[in-house]
């Protein structure tokens, strides 16, 4: 079941690839930013409950297609590049067995504990 998953979250950032290249800039965005959403780790300063609820937002899915969305609606391509950073950021990390995280810690994920076997 591990690996169909993978292939799913592979598959939609895929997808974010495809849509981004439908957009105006320049190729060596993607890469550039497609880890930006990552800082919401600095969360995690104000302890592992406000560092859970700030990394879950930023990493949530529901909260990228809508600001994906809103960029088609108001023809706003940052918008709807952002919503594809966010998009694709998550897919690339639960493809790579990064979920959303618990208030019991970093490492205590959605997908089970990270680094555990």
């Amino acid at each position: 079941m591990k690996k169909v998953i993978q292939l799913e979250e592979l598959a939609m950032f895929l997808l974010t690839i495809y849509l981004f290249s439908r957009l105006s800039f320049a190729w060596w965005w993607y890469p550039a930013l497609i880890l930006t959403p990552d800082l919401s780790m600095l969360g995690y300063v104000a302890g592992n409950k406000w560092g859970a609820i700030i990394y879950n937002v930023v990493h949530h899915k529901a909260i990228a297609i809508a600001i994906y969305v809103a960029g088609l609606v108001w023809q706003n391509e940052v918008l709807q590049f952002t919503g594809l950073i966010l998009f694709g950021h998550s897919s690339m990390d639960r493809m790579s067995g990064y979920g959303l995280k618990t208030f019991a810690g970093f490492k205590y994920t959605h997908l089970g504990e990270i680094g555990k076997k």
